[in-house]
């Protein structure tokens, strides 16, 4: 005998996930176009996941976002990314007090940036692709629109300054005393829905309704 209510059943869990589970779906379903970006700025937290018009992926027009992690000025943290699309190069580390101004593209291939913004340069690429974690310390200032930049310097794109050698991801970040000396915080206020971490939930809940879908 055919159960007549199980579509219905099956919508309500479906709304039931609210308007974090349906983020979390769409960010899910979207994980093609995602995949075909060169890096992945896992921590802290990215901005967002554009990354080919510097200085933070989308352009000089780009933003400020919503989600930002708070540490204490002089804190060392460890930034962690992954390279999704194999390249010869390196990486570079950069920091900027207040915005994104001071972020300026490497001269050329190879050659150190400004100790005054960058905060590790060279960071060389491992074979294949990885995830990488560097230790940085950050500068010991106070300032409540920082941001820290990854960038990702692609030495087989050339002739180096094309436009095609270089991606970036940016992470928004608050420096204040009053941070806990451990760990980011984000800002849940501002932040609303995070979809990256619902992301694996999401995906739970879906596999397991299209099999309780066949089953019926």
């Amino acid at each position: 005998m055919v159960d007549a209510s199980a579509p219905r059943r099956r919508q309500r869990a479906v709304a039931s996930w609210g308007l974090c589970g349906g983020l979390a779906l769409g960010g899910l379903l979207g994980w093609p176009s995602a995949a075909l970006a060169h890096i992945r700025l896992i921590e802290p937290a990215p901005r967002h996941e554009q990354q080919k018009r510097g200085p933070c992926g989308a352009g000089s027009e780009d933003g400020r976002g919503e989600v930002v992690s708070t540490f204490r000025p002089g804190q060392t943290i460890t930034v962690r990314w992954q390279e999704t699309v194999a390249h010869p190069g390196y990486f570079r580390i950069a920091f900027d007090e207040e915005g994104q101004d001071a972020f300026a593209d490497p001269a050329e291939a190879g050659q150190s940036g400004d100790p005054a913004v960058v905060l590790v340069d060279l960071i060389a690429d491992k074979e294949g692709t990885q995830t990488y974690e560097q230790a940085v310390t950050l500068p010991d200032v106070a300032c409540e629109r920082c941001t820290l930049q990854l960038v990702q310097v692609m030495t087989d794109k050339g002739p180096y300054g094309d436009g095609n050698d270089l991606y970036y991801q940016c992470a928004d970040l608050v420096l204040s005393e009053d941070a806990p000396a451990s760990s980011p915080e984000s800002d849940e206020a501002s932040s609303g829905c995070r979809t990256g971490s619902a992301g694996p939930l999401a995906l739970v809940m879906l596999l397991g309704w299209r099999r309780r879908s066949r089953a019926g």
